[in-house]
């Protein structure tokens, strides 16, 4: 029987010009990340989550 999981996190203010990824509920794996801006991808890194 699969239950479904219902997350909430709530954070104060973070400064307007960073962004920050949270990796940790990832499984193990490679993974790309694409940063887009007006339908395009304006820079494309890939990394690989071990633990």
């Amino acid at each position: 029987m699969n239950k479904k999981k219902s997350l909430l996190g709530s954070i104060q203010s973070l400064p307007q010009t960073n962004i920050y990824i949270n990796v940790n509920h990832l499984e193990k794996g490679s993974y790309r990340l694409s940063i887009v801006y007006n339908s395009k991808i304006i820079k494309s890194t890939h990394f690989t989550k071990e633990k």
